[in-house]
């Protein structure tokens, strides 16, 4: 939670000089500063009593710890939220089918090796959204600038060459290096979807590729507060999904797994996804993927992929499927 948020509760003069004067800018980063004591000595005398702040600090305190609820009020309006949510399908029955689909208002994990597939089913996954829901808006939040306008061009065209400009124009792409970058791209969309709920196309769809480097840097074994800043951002993207009925994507690097990873059905795989095991819980679904093989073709090599369910809130965990990629489109293996 950005502390901006909690004005006027909290003076807006001092959150500027919490920002200016100490780098506190969010919840995590005030409650894990220190002591308060800590805090006033680092601030220009006379911005704030210690009194005060400690009242303050447990005024944020309170704003971010989570509100309990009630599981049948959670179910009840698990079923409103889906009956609201545009159908979402990658176009590979076998993976629609493996995950209980892409829509609905949750948040998915995909994980795997490098060229496994990752990227290239949540372009596809969002394409085919816009495609099949033209009141609809995508947001892909690019953390290491690789993002391929031509590419997803192309995509688009693959699929309905005679709408391919309107979909793309509903497919919003934010270059964000950091996490506190996230933060203001995630604040400015809130604020956008509260002012304009009722009209006009919205944003049902949310891609962050990659979560990795925004989490992966403050995570320590020595210290907490990475872990407390990854909550926080993943309860935010929890909170998100559920309050506008958006399905949001995190794309996730992978850490060694010795001898093997064990939540896989495959003893031959020895990669995890990365962030650390309590991530995992911390999302809707966690989908693994990863490349078996490439295959030579008169049309062109194209190359074979598993996807495995390690954890899921719908479907059973330790199931696969099988998918092809051929010129950046997936289909399914059994049209080879």
């Amino acid at each position: 939670m950005r502390l901006e948020s909690t004005v006027p509760s909290i003076p807006a003069e001092l959150v500027a000089a919490l920002d200016h004067s100490c780098g506190i800018r969010t919840d995590t980063d005030l409650l894990f500063f220190g002591s308060s004591l800590d805090i006033i000595k680092r601030l220009p005398p006379g911005t704030v009593t210690l009194s005060d702040l400690e009242k303050f600090t447990q005024l944020v305190a309170e704003k971010a710890s989570v509100p309990g609820h009630r599981g049948d009020e959670i179910l009840a309006g698990s079923g409103r939220r889906s009956g609201k949510h545009p159908q979402a399908s990658c176009g590979v029955k076998e993976l629609d089918e493996l995950v209980g689909g892409f829509g609905d208002s949750r948040v998915f994990e995909l994980s795997g090796a490098k060229g496994s597939g990752k990227t290239a089913l949540a372009l596809q996954i969002v394409i085919q959204c816009l495609l099949a829901n033209a009141d609809s808006y995508a947001l892909w939040i690019d953390t290491s600038g690789d993002f391929s306008a031509e590419k997803t061009a192309q995509l688009v065209r693959h699929f309905d060459i005679a709408v391919s400009d309107k979909v793309l124009e509903r497919l919003q792409v934010s270059l964000s290096f950091d996490i506190e970058a996230v933060h203001d791209v995630l604040e400015a969309l809130h604020i956008s979807l509260l002012s304009s709920r009722t009209v006009g196309p919205i944003v049902r769809w949310i891609v962050i590729d990659s979560i990795t480097p925004l989490l992966l840097p403050s995570l320590s074994a020595v210290s907490s507060q990475g872990h407390a800043i990854m909550t926080t951002f993943m309860r935010r993207l929890r909170e998100l999904a559920r309050a506008f009925g958006i399905t949001i994507m995190a794309i996730n690097g992978t850490s060694a797994a010795a001898p093997f990873n064990q939540s896989s059905a495959f003893a031959s795989t020895i990669r995890k996804p990365a962030l650390g095991p309590s991530f995992t819980f911390m999302t809707d679904c966690t989908l693994w993927l990863s490349k078996m093989k490439d295959i030579p073709d008169s049309e062109g090599s194209f190359s074979v992929h598993v996807a495995e369910v390690f954890r899921s809130r719908a479907t059973r965990s330790k199931t696969w499927c099988t998918f092809q990629i051929r010129h950046g489109v997936l289909s399914s293996t059994s049209d080879l």
